[in-house]
């Protein structure tokens, strides 16, 4: 468990359950979205949630490609939005939710923002918090790690133990010297000042591959990386896992691989979870620790596509769920999670949050019942959109119960996340409304704070 979290009370308490009608949804933001690939994406200080999301401009046309930070007290419903970066805008003008900050609550309660672009500049920004205010903010600095780095997404984790027992904040990214490949930079003052670190996984291939990587950290000297070997249109994935504790990267088991700055070799040296082929390609959604520091993640499946041009696959795809034993992966299909976003990026979907306080629970967003796989029609529209449904399992993920959340909707839910929030009630966030593409939506920044299990 993250060290710093439980010095920070929150307002709710207990967890869903699947009797009870969930409260109404609350909108925190009229126009935001985001990627999955940034953590913590929410974050909860002293009864006030934190989140990030890249504004389209669809209501305010000043906030096109905002970076935008909205705080929700849970006592008094107070919202408050604040502007991390005006206009954070591609060439071509084009917003872009690969933009969204990520958040770390340090030691001080002040919360740390850290954003980049989604490839074209060699640097990622960063603002501090006044102490237990995400609601005003330093002046923005940025990091550039080298002249030639192009930098995607942040992924912030802390470990208390290193440095000599102050503390090393690491920001997990893609990108260093133009490499594609997840890289590192950490930083001894909690994110004032930054340092360059090396690439974490390479792949040794003439094409450009790109892992794509899912980070948890227990908070104090270990950090689990959930990772593929490509992106899921150019290879058949499979998932793997490893670990990083005292300098070194680990298998699963615990047997060595190799220093951190040297890195992986290929994504092959891991642990495998998941043995893609070109029927049944994978890409990774989520991670976190159980009480016993031990990783559970969420993936998804592209099925039955082999030897489809893209854009004409991604109309069968599942979510999967695998939990480490201490001695090996136990890895289940979750649910159906319908058909992809868009043509195109046939690997999208609605996608798959775990819940950081339970390891037996889930959210999905899909467009077909979990179970059977039929299509989910409104009856108010006549049209198929993706809905939230949470599921619960008894069995380590073998057989699930499901709830829906958003019944027969007119807009699509998509994206969940469910923010670390330890001894409190289960607080969802989602993105409602129209996704066309990563830089074309019409979204909403959507609350559901749930009733308590019996």
């Amino acid at each position: 468990m993250h060290p710093f979290r439980t010095l920070f009370p929150v307002l709710f308490a207990a967890v869903f359950s699947q009797s009870a009608v969930p409260p109404k949804p609350i909108t925190i933001n009229d126009d935001g979205a985001w990627c999955w690939f940034q953590d913590e994406r929410a974050a909860v200080l002293a009864g006030t949630l934190i989140t990030g999301s890249i504004a389209a401009g669809v209501r305010d046309a000043a906030r096109r490609g905002d970076v935008e930070a909205v705080t929700y007290e849970f006592a008094t419903g107070r919202q408050t939005r604040s502007e991390l970066h005006d206009r954070l805008l591609t060439s071509r003008k084009e917003y872009d939710d690969h933009n969204a900050p990520a958040f770390f609550i340090r030691p001080d309660r002040r919360v740390l923002a850290v954003y980049s672009m989604h490839g074209p500049e060699n640097r990622f920004y960063y603002r501090v918090s006044e102490p237990g205010d995400a609601t005003r903010w330093s002046s923005e600095r940025y990091f550039i790690p080298t002249p030639n780095s192009r930098i995607t997404y942040s992924n912030l984790l802390f470990l208390a133990k290193e440095n000599g027992g102050k503390g090393r904040l690491y920001n997990f990214y893609r990108g260093l010297d133009n490499s594609f490949k997840p890289s590192y930079a950490f930083s001894d003052d909690l994110g004032e000042t930054w340092q360059s670190g090396n690439i974490v996984i390479d792949v040794p291939s003439e094409f450009r591959h790109r892992p794509y990587v899912k980070y948890a950290s227990n908070g104090e000297d270990t950090i689990h990386l959930f990772y593929t070997e490509a992106h899921p249109r150019d290879f058949d994935n499979s998932t793997y896992h490893v670990f990083y504790k005292n300098g070194n990267l680990y298998r699963s088991g615990g047997s060595l691989l190799r220093s951190l700055k040297v890195g992986l070799r290929k994504p092959e040296e891991g642990t495998r979870i998941f043995r893609g082929n070109p029927d049944n390609v994978a890409w990774v959604s989520d991670i976190h620790l159980d009480s016993a520091g031990r990783p559970y993640v969420a993936y998804t499946v592209q099925k039955d596509s082999a030897g489809l041009p893209r854009g004409q696959g991604g109309m069968d795809l599942r979510y999967r769920y695998a939990r480490w034993t201490g001695t090996g992966w136990r890895d289940y299909e979750v649910a159906h999670a319908g058909s992809r976003l868009y043509p195109g990026e046939d690997d999208y979907t609605g996608n798959i949050a775990l819940n950081p306080q339970d390891p037996d629970m889930v959210v999905i967003s899909t467009n077909a019942a979990p179970v059977s796989g039929k299509p989910l029609v409104s009856s108010k529209d006549n049209q198929r959109h993706y809905e939230l449904f949470q599921g619960v399992t008894k069995d380590g993920g073998r057989s699930w119960k499901w709830t829906a959340l958003t019944p027969d909707p007119v807009e699509d839910h998509l994206r969940p996340i469910i923010p670390h929030a330890p001894g409190a009630k289960t607080a969802i966030l989602w993105l409602k409304g129209v996704y066309r593409s990563y830089t074309n939506y019409n979204l909403s920044v959507m609350l559901l704070y749930l009733a308590g299990r019996p």
